[in-house]
């Protein structure tokens, strides 16, 4: 630990037994740096202070093999699982593959699972859990170890992840703090060097001290190769980087073992983390005297009944320096051995150089048994490797095929225009050809360029239509979702074009009503509308078509129904793939709109997280945009207009209207939260052109009453009623019951003083606008304000309270304090007899949890609704009896119903 005071004090912090805390800590640094040593030394401390410890260490041969990582993190406590409530405890050891199930579990689900579990084994004691070598665990590890790391705030569990500095962790590289393990200074490095058995002098241990460049692990196996050599601790020579030499050196260490050595010591390279528990009890003539040599040559370490290499590059250097037919017949003994089905057709492939169907056939059954668990990345990885194997063409091509559609779930487009490009090569089928290119289309879609998507989209649709493939639709509906994003015009019009050439697949209902919603909400709106209940009602069983239809839903406006279908759906929507699909961020859109912020603002933070491990812009930007506009709501306008900003400089503005609507009108509502009209008014206004046209066909529309009402503060009232006006026109009588009020609120602000209050009843008149209470409410504010001004102040009391009541409940302070001072000005003190109660002061989160506890749900069940350990539950708990002014949980219902009282009490629309 020389030289690495300040990395173990701030280790030693993070670990402190604190019951109220955790956190997460990434070290980071180059191979050598000392990242495995200082978690080591973590380890040791934690147990020391009574803690428990959970450990993982990623290896290159296990990062295609699903859950891999968790596998080996949550081996030794397995038997806990039982103790999990039901569905958690299924999804867990299905991935783990404890048991068998027909579909791939949800992620949401298994992570929370993991956060229940871990929360569980620190009751005890605070828990620390540590990854090494992060960047070698598996994908699918690392997804449930990145949602486990945003959810444990509140929990006594700390989270240690060792990586190398230049390595990606997908779910980590944003939002966590990282501690740099730099070189050791000159100082250090030579305190390291008199340390060691037989300290280099003179020209010697200038050489190390340069060529380490204070890399810990180089400068002691330089020093000791110095003292090794025949001529006696001659100087370091030879123009190679350090980590070449370094592997120069393990294997002229390992070049002088016995021959009884050398042979364990291969197959010990050759095996993963799991089999080298094996390989050191089991492997032929790998007795306990195998082992010595190679331990004091400083290759392997000892822990009981376990060897391991001291250092990953050890490993590598040995397996790399054998014979590629030593290495087979490595690879082939650990075969024999491995009871474990997955990783001996990996052994089994590792060792084939020629086509054979009964390996392909061995890594066909390891995709099954990956993609169930939900193991996509290891899944399209062995079916890769087991088309290669296959002997016949026609097989391999379908095989890529198949990897190609599980490649577009990692969100890795080049791998998946690879695998393409590997089909078009091995067959002339076209529909083979047609499907991978599909796949590669359908996660272009997801990035920028979006013109390059919608082209190779539209391109497998008409192929599709010549010869009447049902793939039209696939490749039309993903052509849609990129219509949607980038607003164009002409590309509606070309899906509508190959759309109707196809009227014989109208049996594929659901589909068809996606690409003719978000392709043309408008347009399609009036015939979708009536039938959408029946199709929904019929997909009940189709987890893809009633997610689409969830889509179709939010798109057309009818938020409630889109809310009820997500619900509902939700789970099985997570399991179709931890990569975000075409519009996944519409479940978050729904939510925001129908007041639920806390679920709306989850959604962004998971899609995000997993949009950025995959270098998905376009669906990062999404998030950030929806993200922000919960902010601007809640009145964070900094934290707002910083999301805001991320989310446009992530998209070519003139590829990405959809997203730089969302975002400027997250601007413009952080503007009006803080009074800047001027700035509203630009931010609303940029949702048209300087002609008057929608910049996006959709989203455009939802701007209309906030335009309306900044420009009435700054006297533009003619150049916003124009608008309206304008927008009224182009939809017609096709438009929603939403754009519908908000049209109508708009024309009642921007209306001379005596003609406004028929638009404000027309806004208030259709129950159904109370599917979107944050708009409902405006309105509500807006119409008491000038009940108000007319002096007609009974009548604006219901409603200024009836709109002060919402934002409180939903927490949107700028527009709370607004409606607080329209009721003092008609004569009432909010703070005594309009205030809602205690109840609405909590936050979204909060609130959620205090009804879902008044409805009788211990700590456990809500912990499953809303992907929380049952101890964060608690704590809130704790935390909100106080401000409640109650002491028992048997009280939370009386309060809950006391606040829904008083909301009813006051009547749903006055008008």
């Amino acid at each position: 630990m020389v030289g690495r005071e300040t990395e173990t004090a701030e280790i030693m912090r993070r670990i402190a037994a604190d019951r109220s805390r955790g956190g997460v800590l990434i070290l980071t640094g180059d191979p050598g740096a000392g990242k495995s040593m200082l978690l080591d030394f973590a380890a040791g401390h934690a147990r020391r202070e009574g803690g428990r410890v959970l450990r993982a260490a990623g290896s290159e041969s296990e990062a295609h093999l699903g859950f891999a990582g968790l596998h080996q993190l949550l081996r030794p406590v397995l038997a806990e699982l039982d103790s999990l409530p039901p569905w958690q405890r299924s999804a867990l050891r299905t991935v783990l593959g404890l048991e068998q199930d027909t579909e791939a579990p949800d992620g949401v689900l298994t992570g929370s699972a993991v956060l229940t579990l871990l929360s569980d084994l620190a009751e005890p004691a605070p828990l620390l859990v540590v990854v090494d070598d992060a960047q070698w665990i598996d994908r699918a590890s690392l997804d449930v170890l990145s949602f486990v790391a945003r959810r444990m705030d509140g929990e006594p569990v700390t989270l240690l992840l060792g990586a190398r500095a230049e390595a990606a962790v997908p779910g980590f590289d944003k939002g966590f703090e990282r501690l740099e393990i730099g070189p050791l200074s000159g100082g250090a490095a030579n305190r390291l060097l008199d340390r060691q058995p037989a300290p280099p002098t003179g020209r010697t241990r200038v050489r190390i001290l340069q060529e380490s460049a204070g890399n810990p692990l180089a400068l002691v196996e330089l020093a000791r190769a110095a003292a090794t050599r025949p001529s006696g601790g001659g100087s370091v020579a030879g123009p190679l980087p350090v980590t070449d030499r370094l592997e120069r050196i393990f294997v002229e260490q390992a070049r002088f073992l016995p021959e009884a050595t050398r042979r364990p010591l291969l197959l010990l390279a050759a095996a993963d983390a799991t089999d080298a528990a094996t390989a050191s009890r089991g492997l032929p003539d790998a007795g306990d005297k195998a082992w010595e040599p190679a331990e004091r040559a400083g290759l392997v370490r000892q822990d009981g009944p376990w060897i391991s290499f001291r250092h990953p590059l050890i490993r590598s250097a040995i397996y790399h320096a054998a014979s590629f037919e030593g290495r087979r017949q490595a690879h082939l003994a650990l075969a024999e051995l491995s009871e474990e089905p997955d990783r001996r057709a990996w052994h089994l492939a590792a060792a084939t150089t020629r086509p054979d169907e009964e390996v392909s056939a061995a890594l066909r059954q390891t995709a099954g048994r990956a993609r169930r668990r939900g193991g996509y990345a290891a899944a399209a990885a062995a079916l890769e490797r087991a088309a290669e194997l296959s002997p016949r063409r026609a097989d391999q091509a379908r095989l890529l095929t198949e990897a190609a559609d599980l490649a577009v779930l990692t969100g890795q487009l080049g791998w998946v225009e690879r695998l393409a490009a590997e089909v078009r090569e091995h067959s002339d089928e076209p529909s083979l050809i047609s499907s991978a290119a599909l796949a590669t289309g359908r996660l272009r879609s997801l990035r920028r360029p979006h013109a390059a998507a919608f082209a190779l989209l539209t391109r497998v649709a008409e192929e599709a239509a010549a010869v009447h493939s049902p793939r039209v639709l696939d490749a039309l509906a993903a052509a849609a979702v990129v219509r949607y994003y980038s607003g164009e015009e002409p590309q509606r019009q070309r899906i509508e074009s190959l759309l109707s050439a196809v009227p014989d697949l109208a049996a594929r209902g659901p589909l068809r009503a996606w690409v003719q919603a978000v392709s043309d909400p408008n347009g399609a709106g009036a015939s979708l509308a009536p039938v959408l209940p029946g199709l929904i009602a019929e997909a009940r069983d189709d987890a893809g078509s009633l997610t689409a239809l969830a889509v179709v839903a939010w798109i057309l406006d009818q938020t409630g129904l889109a809310a009820r279908t997500f619900d509902e759906a939700y789970d099985r929507w997570q399991a179709r793939g931890s990569l975000p699909d075409g519009l996944g961020s519409a479940v978050g859109w729904t939510y925001l709109d129908q007041g639920r912020w806390t679920e709306a603002r989850s959604v962004a933070a998971d899609i995000s997280a997993v949009a950025s491990a995959a270098g998905l812009d376009h669906a990062e930007a999404c998030a950030y945009a929806l993200d922000a506009t919960a902010l601007a709501l809640l009145g964070e306008t900094g934290d707002a207009r910083h999301g805001a900003e991320r989310a446009l400089a992530l998209v070519d503005p003139l590829e990405s209207r959809s997203i730089v609507v969302f975002a400027r009108r997250a601007l413009g509502l952080a503007a009006v939260a803080e009074g800047d009209y001027d700035t509203a008014y630009a931010q609303f206004r940029s949702a048209f052109t300087g002609d008057g046209d929608p910049v996006h066909y959709h989203v455009s529309y939802t701007v209309l009453a906030e335009l309306a009402a900044a420009s009435v503060r700054l006297g533009r009232r003619e150049d916003a009623a124009d608008l309206l006006e304008r927008s009224a026109w182009r939809l017609g009588t096709g438009m929603s019951v939403r754009i519908t009020a908000l049209l109508n609120r708009g024309r009642a602000v921007l209306a001379e003083r005596d003609h406004a209050e028929p638009y404000f009843q027309a806004a208030l008149a259709d129950d159904a606008g109370e599917q979107w209470p944050f708009e409902r409410a405006q309105t509500r504010l807006d119409y008491g304000e000038w009940l108000r001004r007319q002096r007609r102040i009974a009548e604006a009391r219901p409603l200024l309270t009836m709109a002060l009541d919402t934002f409180q409940r939903l927490g949107a302070r700028p527009w709370m304090e607004r409606a607080k001072a329209e009721l003092r000005a008609a004569g009432i003190e909010a703070a005594g007899s309009v205030a809602p109660g205690a109840l609405t002061e909590l936050s979204p989160q909060q609130r959620q949890i205090v009804q879902l506890a008044a409805r009788g749900l211990t700590n456990r069940e809500i912990g499953e609704r809303m992907y929380l350990s049952p101890r964060t539950v608690g704590s809130h708990l704790y935390r909100v009896f106080p401000k409640l002014g109650i002491t028992a949980r048997a009280q939370l219902r009386d309060v809950v119903e006391g606040a829904l009282s008083r909301v009813g009490g006051q009547g749903r629309n006055p008008v």
